[in-house]
């Protein structure tokens, strides 16, 4: 028995720990992982006349309507902070947060056609919907760091050394959007109304994070609840890193990544425990 064992290359089980993430046998897909990724880049354009320029237009169309609607009509305070500036962050970031946590909650349900063909870890497309966001986030962030860059010349943003947390501000908004979309992708296996529910609130919760405001404008009753919320932290600390303002303290960047690696933790054994059966009820 043992001998032909030794003949396979992968041996594939359904006993493992449902706290596992599996990243090794990820690992070993990374060329699977790489054209999923290359191929939703590329669909993201496909048969559009303006192709990868939408990555920048997007963007650019939100932050004016922001500016129209948020800065000049409701008169919203930025902190001092250039308006187009301010907006852009935050829609930058928004934009990252909500496509990869629509993307992922969605996995089990879109793709129940090809886990139902053939076997691969199923933690590969939530994580190809993370990294596939991510190069899109990289192309509109390139866009932030033009006008960031115009703002700085004329020294109207004065940045500081927690630009260099940058790259922990995004992975903990992908480790987030991970989580709580494996949370909704394994529940909606069973309550499609969850899918529903999810797109109409991740709009509500745009409005509960301080995308197009600072928390310094919310009343002192407010204030504390909304640093309840996860993603205050990493927005916060994003705008204070690059325009020095903002409400920030180390002790909310702390807390974002408490709750956000116990949700990744939650995320993960739901997910593990519903992979093994979900084609029975999909």
């Amino acid at each position: 028995m043992e001998n032909k064992n030794t003949e396979w290359t992968n041996i594939i089980s359904s006993e493992h720990s449902l706290f596992k993430l599996n990243l090794k046998e990820v690992w070993d897909y990374r060329d699977l992982v790489y054209m999923f990724v290359k191929r939703d880049f590329v669909s993201s354009f496909k048969q559009t006349i303006l192709g990868p320029l939408w990555f920048f237009i997007n963007p650019i169309f939100t932050t004016v309507v922001y500016l129209i609607v948020f800065g000049n009509i409701a008169n919203l305070s930025t902190d001092g902070a250039p308006k187009i500036l301010f907006y852009l962050a935050g829609v930058t970031l928004w934009n990252y947060f909500s496509s990869s946590l629509g993307g992922t909650s969605n996995v089990f349900v879109g793709n129940a056609g090809i886990f139902g063909k053939v076997y691969f870890p199923r933690l590969v497309m939530p994580i190809t919907i993370v990294i596939s966001n991510l190069m899109k986030f990289g192309v509109q962030f390139l866009l932030f760091l033009v006008v960031f860059l115009y703002y700085w010349y004329l020294g109207e943003v004065t940045p500081n050394l927690w630009v260099l947390f940058t790259p922990v501000f995004i992975l903990l908004m992908s480790l987030f959007a991970l989580g709580v979309g494996m949370i909704f992708s394994s529940l909606t296996t069973k309550y499609r109304d969850l899918s529903m529910l999810l797109s109409f609130g991740i709009s509500l919760y745009m409005y509960a994070t301080p995308v197009i405001y600072p928390t310094s404008m919310l009343s002192a009753k407010i204030q504390p609840y909304a640093k309840y919320n996860p993603l205050t932290g990493i927005f916060e600390g994003f705008k204070y890193a690059w325009m020095g303002v903002g409400e920030f303290h180390p002790i909310m960047l702390l807390y974002s990544t408490v709750i956000i690696l116990i949700l990744l933790a939650v995320g993960t054994v739901i997910f593990n425990k519903v992979e093994k059966g979900f084609m029975d009820t999909v």
